[in-house]
């Protein structure tokens, strides 16, 4: 039987691109699919993304079937802030067959080496700020919305190509009720004078996203493989983001009138969607609606926070930080969202990471970005 790889280059091949997975997980039930008028969205040519991003997609096809997929990326705000030199790859799926994978990978390596890059990282789905790393423990229970879910035996497959990991990162679970520990309570009290708490302000929206991107910019700036988010990247995330998240689920904290924290906790789509296959017609989306507006999921995930660097080694840094989860939590109880996902977490991150497991979170998936020189020894 032949295996082919085809290159994705109009909409139709998109659409094959994007079901891959589905016969891939379809004894898994710990599988979400993804919401297909979602993820044709995400690869539009019309994505702010692509103004910094250079990529291919490509399908496995035995005998015609699709078997498995990866994309190659250059990131030109990756070049311009850690070096030339980096590619990466992405959205890696396929059968158990190490010849999928080989040949996968090999497509995608060409690619990166003939546009003179000598080292490959991934996955990066698409780039840094979106979802990365592939998931290598926490296979048994369902992905929070904008988390990778995959299958135990992609890890062996890449590895078995020479791939070595070089981050990891985690995901923290915690019941949203959790109880505050004394100390905390104390010190946020303590400090609670001097920190100004405001919800986001729809009213004017596009300034209070600057004030997100430009504390997120700030705050994330020394982390591995940090790129700035531009600022039509961050006013399109933000269009998506409140579409479906409440406003007191997005909080900002003040000092002196200045921005210098921000937290934002997103409803569980993925726990909105789980039975809607993909789709929205006939009559997923008014499923959809109903779900995310009349009663919220009830679990819910922090993918952005963020307190300005020159906070970060005191302790009206921490205050603030403390300050912003409490009020979510309590914002998050309110609309009955009972556990809460923070994610993701660079492994070495030891001061977020403390503060997760002082309110009782534990550690419920990792996830492992891996790298591999492109230069022949």
């Amino acid at each position: 039987m032949t295996l082919d790889i085809i290159p994705v280059t109009n909409k139709r091949l998109l659409k094959a691109f994007i079901k891959v997975p589905w016969p891939i997980y379809r004894d898994d039930d710990a599988w979400r699919p993804p919401l297909v008028m979602e993820r044709l969205m995400a690869f539009s040519p019309k994505q702010p993304v692509f103004e910094h991003l250079d990529w291919q997609a490509w399908i496995a096809q035995r005998d015609g079937r699709p078997i498995g997929r990866i994309t190659a990326q250059i990131d030109a705000l990756h070049q311009a802030q850690h070096g030339q030199g980096t590619g990466f790859f992405g959205l890696i799926e396929g059968e158990d067959d190490p010849g999928v994978f080989a040949k996968l990978f090999e497509t995608a390596e060409d690619w990166l080496r003939q546009r003179g890059m000598n080292r490959i990282i991934g996955p990066i789905n698409l780039n840094i700020n979106q979802e990365i790393g592939l998931l290598t423990e926490g296979y048994d229970t369902p992905p929070y919305f904008m988390m990778g879910h995959a299958r135990p035996y992609y890890s062996h497959r890449i590895e078995g190509l020479g791939y070595r990991p070089c981050q990891q990162m985690l995901a923290y679970e915690a019941v949203t009720a959790y109880e505050e520990p004394r100390a905390i309570a104390v010190q946020r009290k303590r400090l609670a004078r001097r920190i100004n708490l405001r919800t986001f302000d729809r009213s004017h929206k596009a300034a209070d996203l600057e004030r997100l991107r430009s504390i997120f910019n700030d705050a994330w700036q020394d982390n591995w493989g940090f790129v700035p988010f531009t600022e039509r990247e961050f006013q399109a995330l933000g269009q998506m983001l409140l579409m479906v998240v409440p406003d007191d689920l997005i909080w900002l904290a003040e000092i002196d009138g200045e921005a210098v924290g921000f937290i934002v906790m997103l409803p569980n789509i993925n726990e909105a969607v789980a039975d809607l296959n993909g789709r929205l017609l006939p009559w997923g989306w008014a499923k959809l609606l109903w779900r995310l507006k009349v009663r919220l999921p009830a679990s819910g995930r922090v993918p952005l926070m963020g307190v300005r660097r020159h906070l970060h080694d005191g302790p009206l840094g921490g205050g603030v930080a403390m300050s912003l989860i409490h009020r979510t939590r309590e914002a998050g109880l309110g609309h009955g969202i009972l556990t809460t996902e923070t994610s993701w977490i660079l492994e070495d991150n030891k001061g977020m990471r403390a503060i997760m497991e002082r309110i009782g979170g534990v550690i419920s998936k990792r996830y492992t970005v891996y790298e591999k020189s492109l230069v022949s020894a």
